[in-house]
């Protein structure tokens, strides 16, 4: 399965200490170099550089073959490489959270989760307890409405089942 990623869903899963969830579910992940750039921005919290100091196996940077299509321009640099990148492997999946990137990866066709999918994914396999990271995910700067969250833990909170939705999103 070949899987990309934004820097949004990496952020978040190591703040909220699950990015082992990424290897569970995905055995590896693609990054563009861009997204890698970002993760080492000086305002990325100190967990992330310090996970990335020692990155995993499983996390490979990559640069683009090709220059992004200029319909990609209005998104930052992250959501569009990671498209890009996407399009460019043929991803099965792209992980994203931001709400126009998410949209534009769509209207490409392309197969999107983002955090809470990955969460939620996670959580019916049981990989993790959905309220307890819910509640650490609360604390950071992820940005996602009370309801949409408090719905998450009681579908996936305590019982789920054994494969993945077939939704084309996943937030």
């Amino acid at each position: 399965m070949i899987v990309v990623s934004d820097t949004s869903p990496i952020n978040y899963l190591v703040l909220v200490d699950q990015i082992d969830r990424l290897h569970d579910l995905y055995h590896r992940v693609i990054i563009p170099s861009s997204v890698y750039a970002e993760l080492q921005a000086p305002a990325t919290p100190p967990a992330v550089h310090a996970w990335l100091e020692g990155q995993p196996a499983w996390l490979e940077v990559v640069s683009l073959s090709r220059t992004p299509d200029s319909g990609l321009d209005y998104l930052g640099a992250g959501e569009r490489d990671a498209i890009t990148l996407a399009e460019d492997l043929h991803a099965d999946r792209l992980l994203i959270d931001d709400r126009d990137g998410r949209r534009e990866a769509s209207q490409r066709d392309l197969f999107v989760i983002g955090t809470l999918g990955v969460l939620a994914v996670s959580a019916e396999r049981g990989l993790l307890d959905l309220t307890d990271v819910i509640d650490r995910l609360r604390a950071t700067t992820f940005r996602a409405s009370p309801r949409l969250l408090t719905a998450l833990v009681k579908r996936y909170g305590q019982e789920g089942s054994s494969s993945e939705p077939r939704k084309r999103h996943i937030d």
